[in-house]
């Protein structure tokens, strides 16, 4: 019986061992990249550096407003500066949870996920959103943001 009882906690202790050690996830090299520039543009929102925030847009890229979609990369810094950058930089800092990448295609994917905004003793301010990203010659860049 004490032998039935060591077995069975050994052997538990070996499942929960297993389950809890954390495993690396690989990405591919176009999802890893996608990623890595979600990263650099919340790096740029958090050092109030606009152009660095935007310039992972395709110039004629479009945004999805509350009156439909506005094109053009200026369109969306006019959105930014009328909202966020009200003050010559945002007052929270921005970054991504939750972000899945699809690749549709060698040359396309479509990202989803969830913003978050905090500090500046303000609640959290979050949404979801979902990118549309093509491969171009300077790299990846995102076509469409619906947040």
């Amino acid at each position: 019986m004490k032998k039935s009882l060591f077995i069975i906690a050994f052997g538990l202790s070996f499942v929960v061992s297993a389950f809890s050690q954390q495993t690396e996830v690989k990405y591919s090299k176009d999802e890893a990249e996608i990623r890595r520039i979600f990263n650099l543009t919340a790096e740029g929102w958090n050092k109030g550096d606009l152009p660095q925030y935007l310039a992972y847009y395709t110039k004629d890229a479009t945004e999805m407003l509350s009156t439909g979609p506005k094109g053009g990369v200026e369109a969306i810094e006019e959105t930014m500066k009328k909202g966020f950058w009200k003050n010559g930089r945002p007052e929270q800092v921005l970054r991504y949870e939750h972000v899945v990448v699809r690749m549709v295609d060698k040359k396309g994917a479509l990202v989803t996920g969830q913003y978050v905004l905090s500090g500046a003793g303000k609640p959290d301010r979050t949404g979801w959103f979902t990118t549309v990203w093509i491969k171009t010659k300077q790299g990846w860049r995102m076509i469409h943001d619906h947040s």
